[in-house]
C-alpha cells in the first residue's frame, strides 16, 4: 500500500437573533443580514487567519523553550491553540506510579492560556514514552494502570483541555490494517475502547480524539483499519468525538489529494477530525496549501497544529519542514498558508454549515427577560475564563453579541461565549473562539439559549436579577430568567 514515514526516535515530540418573539420588521431585518455575504478582511496571523471560519491553527510548544524570546515571540503572536510537545505524555506525568508530575506540563498549559490560546492534551494512552514502572505491568495490572493514569491526568485539567488525544497510535504500520502490538494491546482487545469511557467519564467537556499517523491517505490499509474501528464505536456509542491526523508528510510519506476525502469520509461516520502534528519535508509552499485547503474544505475540520514553531525547533529539524526558519524567519510556506487560511474565510464546507461562522445573523445586546439587564463582560475584560454578568444595559462593547451562522455568540469579534462545561451550574465565561460545541447554542423561539454540547439552557444563577448576577447552564425550565432578546 506504498511505503510509511521514516524511523522516528522513541524521544520525539509527539508524539461554535437569537430566534426570539421578533416583530416583522426585526424578522426582515434579520433575513437581510443572513442573505448578504459576510466580507472578511485579511488577517496576518495563522490563528486570526483561520478564527475567522470557526477553526484554529496551533503548534506544539515545549516548556524548556519557553525562556526563548524569539519563540515564545512567534508562538504568542501566530497560534492560537498549543499542544505540548511532550509535557503531557505518561512518563512525564506519572513518573512513579500513582505520583504525578505536572510541573512542566503546567508551564506549557499556564504560558497558552495567560497568552489566549486554548490547550490540546497529548496524550493518555500510548505504548511509546512509558515510565519504566509502566513497562514493566503487563495484563490487568496494565489496564488498571493505564484507567488510573487517565483519571489521573484528566481530573487535574478536568474542564481546561479543548480536545485530549486519548489514545496514540494504535494501529500497525504495513498492510494489515491491524492493531499494534504493544503492551496495551495484550491487555485486551477493548483496551482502547475503555480508554475512550474512561475519560469521557472523567471529564464529559473535552473532546476526545484517537491520534495517528499515516492514516491520511485514503487507501492505506491503516487508514481503513482505523477508519472501521470509529465506524465500530459510533454504531455502538463508544464516547469518541474526533480523530486526530497527525500529516507528517515526507518522502517516504508523501502528500497525496486523496487526503480530503480522507478527512471527509471520516467526519460522514459523525466525528470531528484535525491535523494535529503537521510538518512536510522540505515546506513545500503548495503542499502547505493543500493541507489548509483541505481542511477548509470540510467542516467537522477543527483546525491545524503544525509540530515546532522554527524548523530549529522540529524532530525533523534536518528536514527544515515548518513555517519558520531557524533564526524564525517566515518561509514562503507560510505566505500560502496564511493566503489560504484568509481566502478560504467562510468556506469550510456547504453553506452555513456549523464549522463556518461566515453568514451571521443579528447582533446587539443579550437581555434577561426577568432582569431586564443585558449579558455583560465584567470591566470590559477580554482575558479567557472570565465570568459573564447580568448588568445595566449600555453601549459599551462589552455587551454587543454577534451571533454566528457557527451557532456562536461572539463579543470583541473573536470571544465566544463558552460553557466550562455541560452540566448543571457550569460556568458561563468568554473565551477565545475555537469552533468547540461548548461554544456553540441553539437559539429558540421562545427565547431559551441552549448549549449545542450541554443541551441545558443559559441560566441567571439563583433567577437573580441584579447586577452582578452570575450566568450558568442549567436544565431548561422556562422560566424568565433562561429567555432572552438580542436587540439591535
Amino acid at each position: 500500500m506504498g511505503s510509511y514515514a521514516l524511523d522516528r526516535p522513541v524521544t520525539r515530540r509527539k508524539s461554535r437573533v437569537l430566534l426570539v418573539a421578533l416583530a416583522a420588521g426585526v424578522l426582515a431585518l434579520v433575513t437581510s443580514l443572513v442573505s448578504a455575504p459576510t466580507a472578511h478582511s485579511a488577517e496576518n496571523t495563522l490563528g486570526a487567519a483561520a478564527a475567522q471560519s470557526g477553526r484554529y491553527f496551533g503548534t506544539a510548544i515545549a516548556s524548556g523553550k519557553l525562556g526563548d524570546s524569539t519563540y515564545t515571540g512567534i508562538a504568542s503572536r501566530e497560534f492560537n491553540m498549543v499542544t505540548a510537545e511532550n509535557e503531557m505524555k505518561i512518563d512525564a506525568t506519572e513518573p512513579q506510579r500513582g505520583q504525578f508530575n505536572f510541573s512542566n506540563a503546567d508551564r506549557v498549559y499556564n504560558w497558552a492560556v495567560q497568552n489566549g490560546k486554548k490547550v490540546r492534551g497529548h496524550t493518555l494512552a500510548w505504548y511509546s514514552q512509558q515510565p519504566g514502572w509502566m513497562q514493566s505491568l503487563s495484563g490487568s495490572s496494565l489496564r488498571q494502570a493505564m484507567i488510573d493514569h487517565i483519571n489521573g491526568v484528566m481530573a487535574h485539567y478536568k474542564g481546561k483541555i479543548a480536545q485530549w488525544d486519548v489514545v496514540n497510535e494504535a494501529f500497525a504500520d504495513g498492510n494489515s490494517g491491524g492493531r499494534r502490538d504493544s503492551n496495551l494491546q495484550r491487555t485486551g482487545n477493548d483496551w482502547i475502547e475503555v480508554a475512550f469511557r474512561t475519560a469521557r467519564a472523567a471529564d464529559s467537556s473535552a473532546k476526545l480524539c484517537y491520534n495517528d499517523y499515516n492514516i491520511e491517505n485514503w487507501n492505506w490499509a491503516k487508514t481503513q483499519g482505523v477508519y472501521n474501528m470509529v465506524r465500530d464505536f459510533k454504531s455502538r456509542g463508544v464516547p469518541i468525538d474526533c480523530v486526530g491526523f497527525q500529516s507528517h508528510f515526507n518522502s517516504g510519506s508523501p502528500y497525496d489529494s486523496n487526503f480530503r476525502t480522507t478527512l471527509q469520509n471520516f467526519a460522514a461516520l459523525g466525528v470531528d477530525v484535525a491535523i494535529t502534528e503537521l510538518d512536510i519535508q522540505g515546506a513545500s509552499a503548495s503542499t502547505y496549501a493543500n493541507v489548509v485547503n483541505d481542511c477548509l474544505a470540510v467542516s467537522r475540520c477543527l483546525g491545524i497544529t503544525v509540530w515546532g514553531v522554527r524548523d530549529s525547533d522540529s524532530w525533523r529539524s534536518d528536514q527544515s519542514p515548518l513555517l519558520f526558519d531557524n533564526n524564525g524567519n517566515k518561509k514562503s510556506a507560510y505566505s500560502s498558508v496564511l493566503n489560504a487560511l484568509n481566502n478560504g474565510a467562510g468556506d469550510g464546507g456547504d453553506p452555513g454549515d456549523p464549522g463556518d461562522p461566515g453568514d451571521g445573523g443579528q447582533s446587539g445586546q443579550l437581555k434577561g427577560a426577568a432582569s431586564g439587564r443585558c449579558v455583560d463582560v465584567p470591566n470590559s475584560s477580554t482575558s479567557d475564563g472570565t465570568a459573564v454578568q447580568l448588568y445595566d444595559c449600555n453601549s459599551a462593547g462589552n455587551q454587543k453579541w454577534e451571533q454566528t451562522s457557527a451557532g456562536e455568540l461572539r463579543v470583541y469579534g473573536n470571544k465566544c461565549l463558552d460553557a466550562a462545561g455541560t452540566g448543571n451550574g457550569a460556568k458561563i465565561q468568554i473565551y477565545s473562539c475555537w469552533g468547540g460545541d461548548n461554544q456553540k447554542w441553539r437559539l429558540n423561539s421562545d427565547g431559551s439559549v441552549v448549549g449545542v454540547q450541554s443541551g441545558l439552557c443559559l441560566d441567571a444563577v439563583g433567577a437573580g436579577t441584579g447586577n452582578g448576577t452570575q450566568l450558568q447552564l442549567y436544565s431548561c425550565t422556562g422560566g424568565g430568567n433562561q429567555r432572552w432578546s438580542l436587540s439591535a
